[in-house]
Parts: C-alpha cells; structure tokens; sequence
C-alpha cells in the first residue's frame, strides 16, 4: 500500500512532465522543433549586430553632416588633383561636382535634393573627436554596472532595456544635431552607457544554457558585432548618397526598436524559464551545465577575489590589445582610405565595411575548429585558448605594420586589411571564451571588470591617432599609427601567455552552506533550486519505503 501512495505521488509532483502533445498547427509544430539553444544563438547574433549599427553609425554619417574644411582651401593635393582630372559634367550635374571637387570627393555621390536639405555643421575636428569618444568614456563606466545589475534583474532585462534606450538616442540625435553639438555629445553618452551593459548582460546568460563543450561555437554569436559593422558603412554610404545623412539614425533606431521586439517575445534568462523548450532538450541541459553552474543567480559577486586574479587581469590586458588593432581599422580605417586612398563615400563604405562581413564567417570557423581540437584531446582547454588569442594578436600586429609600409599599393594593402581583421575574430575562441571557463556562475561581473581594462582602448586609439595625425594625407604620420598599434597587440599577447589558463577559479563558487556537506549528491542539489529535479532520483521517502518493505 506504502508503495502505491508513493507511485501517486511521483504522479502528483510529476517532476519532468511528458503531456500527451495536443494537436497544433503547422508552423507552431516547426517552431517547437526548433531547439532553444538555437534561438538564443540567433538573439545573441542579432543583438549585437543591432547594438553596432546603433554604436557605429554616426562614425560615417559624420563625414555627411560636417563641413570639410579643403571647402575653404585652394590647397592642392593628390586627392583634389584626382577630382580636377575627372571630366566635365552635364550641366544638370553641376552641383554635385562642384561639391565633390571642393570637399574632395567626402561627398561625390549626394543628390542634389539630398545635399540641399542637409545641413552641414561647422564643427572643428576637436569637437567630432569628442562626440565620436563620448561614447565610450560612458561604455566603460557602465560595464561594472551591467555584471551587477544582470546578477539581479537578469540578461533579459538588461539586455532587452539597453537595446531599446540606445535605439531611442538613435532617433534623437537627428534633432539634436539642430541644436548644439552638446546634446549630441550627451545623447551619445547615454548610448555608451546603455551598450555597457550588453556584454555583461549576455555573457551572464552562457553559462545557464549553454554546455561546456558548446561554449566556443556559442561565442561566434557575439560576432554578429562584425556583420553590424560591415553592414553599417555600406548602408551609411548608400542611405547618405541617396536620402540624406538624417535617415541614418531614423533607419538605424527604427531597427533596433524591431529587435527589442523580438527579444522580449523570445528570449528569457535560464532553460526552466522557458515556456516552449522541450523536455529533452532540457534535461541535456541541465545534466551538462549543472557541474559548472551552482546556484551562479544572485549569489553575492566576490569583487576583491576578482579585481585580484592574475587570470582575469591577463584578460583584460591582452583583449587591451587586440582592442586597439581593431579600433585602428574600426575608426581610422574609414578616414585612412578616404585620405590617402581617395575613395568616395559609396566606395568607402564598402571597402571600410567588407572586412568585416568576412570575419564573422571566420570567427565561426575558429570556434568549431577550437571545439574540435577540445573534443579530441589534441590540446589542453588553456592551450586552445592560448592558440587562438596569438592568432587573433600576433598576426593582425604583423600584417597592420605592413599596411603602413606598403603605402599606396591599394590592392595588396587591402588583401592585408581583410586577412588582419579576419584573424582578429580568432579571440572569441581564445581570450574572450575563456572568461567563462574561469568563472561560468559570474562570466557577467569578470567580463565587467575586463571589459573596463580593454575597453578604455576604444577611446585612447582615436586620441593617440589624432595627436600623431595632424595631417590626415600624410603617410608617414600613419605608419607611426600602425606601428603604435602593432606593438600594443603584439606585447600584450605576453602577459596572457604567461598568466592566463582554462581553470575554473575557486572564488566562482557560492559560500556553501553550512547545514549540508558538500560530498553529499543532496547537497548539490539543495544548492541548485533553478535546476528541476529528475526523476529516478532517491529522496528520504524512499529510504523510509524501503524500511517499511
């Protein structure tokens, strides 16, 4: 009798139900087979490429909104000397190049209606450098804030809320512009803070759904950042020529007002919350991911362990690096082909964007290769790690040197350009994976805290650039930008070989409590109360069964 009560209550509790499935249609019966890990993948993907098109726009829409100051100047120069040499126009096209002459070509391909009802701002290069960097003084006060508050409130929330605040600042800068240049500086700061919480946010999130031996093709997700900018300056290009530099925000904030759609529909914060995943994929889940994850949600961030890890500060220090190479070719590459190789706006675009395309592809190609090198045993977790962090540093350092002293071979630089910029997606299966092997419960407060390092990067490159270049057409000035750069990605490389490893950190563990044992399989257990119960499991009201028997 004590046996069928028991039977009744498995019944009741029904720990991992298996309903009889009722009949759906067709396309809910699809979109159930899809698995949820899946889904995410394509959030994150999309996430980020809709955060960088909201964060690099205005990098390229500069060029349309400001006077160039050759307007004002009969000085001559390889550029000018390319445009006088271009044949004359109709007489219906006479605006647009006499525009195109004076501005060397910045902006060839504007319509005359275009060009007309835009205005442009007299603002001196000082005042560009501080709306292009307000951005990231304000990124990175506000990644410790992101590993925080996703501890608390969640990656969907955070994610979710900054996404749709860096949208609305992308609707607004339009008007802003019209009224002083301070409040573009100010909306541009509020992006930046609002986008320092995304990475925190979403790193949070990997190490509740997704399984060790998943978490290096996860990562390519996070290059979806790489199609964002590869679309953005081709679709800048296109939209100036056409419409005017104002529908680059309209158009850029209306997408990421769409994302944030779809985000709040589809995207919740661990697998047991989810409405619509399915037992099996669950339960593959839960048994993978609950070595590593005990009781991460909530639990109290150990900042001074932390700020103290000689592994999380290799880090922070080498992705310094690998930062800055790619900030070289993120912000100055656009200029540096307009300068010196004279490309107009469409073709800028283009050809500053296409690097970036191709590099997402690769970063999914290091990642499966960095699964399959782990899952065969042919290196180490920390030597994987270690290989693809000097890929992603050590050759883009090579090849950015050689940029600068090939000067005006077109073709062979921009071969180099694309290669470089490929490699450096090799980190997110190196030194940006490993932030959540060395700490999958607070992968949110350590990518924070790097993230503040490395990040400060993204506004010292464009300051140093601007004080070695004073004059954008000089040459030789721009070989010592690149070898700047090709020297802090190579040396900070060093420190990570030296001190980074694949080891889960001791201070990644909750206190435990003290009421169970740690040896115990209960223990683990009561230490999990987000991860269901399986059944078959033995509980105390078997033993006391089996007494009774």
């Amino acid at each position: 009798m004590g046996r069928n009560s028991l039977r009744m209550d498995e019944k009741e509790v029904n720990f991992l139900p298996k309903p009889k499935i009722p009949k759906v249609g067709c396309f809910r019966a699809v979109c159930d087979r899809i698995p949820a890990r899946l889904v995410l993948y394509f959030l994150s993907w999309s996430g980020f490429l809709v955060s960088f098109v909201m964060r690099n726009d205005i990098n390229f829409a500069l060029v349309a909104m400001v006077q160039d100051p050759s307007a004002n100047t009969t000085g001559s120069d390889h550029c000018n000397t390319l445009v006088n040499d271009m044949p004359s126009l109709e007489e219906g096209d006479n605006y647009n190049y006499t525009l195109s002459a004076a501005n060397a070509t910045t902006t060839v391909l504007l319509d005359g209606p275009a060009s007309i009802d835009d205005i442009k701002f007299d603002w001196d290069s000082t005042v560009q450098a501080v709306i292009k960097s307000s951005f990231y003084w304000c990124y990175v006060l506000s990644q410790v804030v992101g590993g925080v508050a996703t501890q608390y409130f969640g990656t969907k929330n955070v994610f979710g809320w900054s996404q749709f605040l860096t949208a609305a600042c992308s609707l607004l800068i339009p008007h802003a512009a019209d009224l002083h240049y301070g409040a573009v500086i100010l909306l541009r700061s509020v992006q930046g803070f609002a986008s320092g919480l995304t990475w925190p946010a979403m790193y949070a999130i990997v190490g509740y759904w997704i399984p060790p031996v998943e978490r290096s093709r996860f990562m390519s997700s996070f290059q979806g950042f790489s199609i964002g900018i590869g679309l953005t300056y081709p679709l800048c290009g296109f939209i100036i020529a056409h419409f005017g530099w104002r529908q680059v925000f309209y158009t850029t904030g209306t997408i990421g007002m769409v994302w944030c759609v779809f985000w709040y529909l589809l995207a919740y914060n661990t697998p047991q919350e989810h409405p619509r995943i399915t037992p099996e994929e669950l339960e593959y889940i839960e048994l993978n991911v609950s070595e590593d994850i005990k009781n991460g949600q909530g639990m109290r961030v150990p900042w001074r362990r932390i700020f103290t890890s000689m592994p999380v500060w290799a880090i922070g220090l080498t992705t310094f690096g690998r930062i800055w190479v790619h900030y070289t070719f993120i912000m100055s590459g656009p200029e540096y082909m307009q300068k010196i190789f004279c490309f107009d706006i469409q073709q800028n675009g283009l050809l500053s964007g296409a690097p970036f395309l191709c590099s997402y592809l690769s970063s999914v190609l290091f990642c499966y290769v960095a699964d399959l090198l782990m899952d065969n045993k042919t290196l180490t977790l920390t030597n994987v790690r270690k290989l693809f962090t000097a890929l992603s540093q050590i050759v883009p350092g090579v090849l950015v040197l050689l940029v600068g002293y090939l000067g005006y071979q077109i073709v062979t630089v921009l071969i180099l350009w694309f290669i470089a910029v490929t490699f450096i997606t090799a980190s997110y299966a190196g030194a940006m994976a490993n932030i959540v092997d060395i700490a999958p419960n607070l992968a949110g407060p350590v990518l924070a805290f790097a993230q503040t390092i490395h990040m400060t990067a993204s506004f010292l490159q464009p300051l140093v650039t601007g004080f070695m270049v004073t004059d954008s057409q000089n040459i030789n000035q721009w070989l010592h930008v690149f070898g700047v750069s090709s020297v802090v990605a190579i040396s900070t490389y060093l420190i990570y070989q030296v001190f980074g490893t694949a080891e889960i950190q001791s201070w990644n563990y909750p206190v435990p409590d003290p009421e169970v044992t740690s040896s115990d399989d209960s223990a683990v257990i009561a230490n999990q109360p987000m991860i269901k119960v399986e059944p078959g499991l033995k509980f105390d009201d078997d033993d006391d069964e089996d007494d009774d028997d």
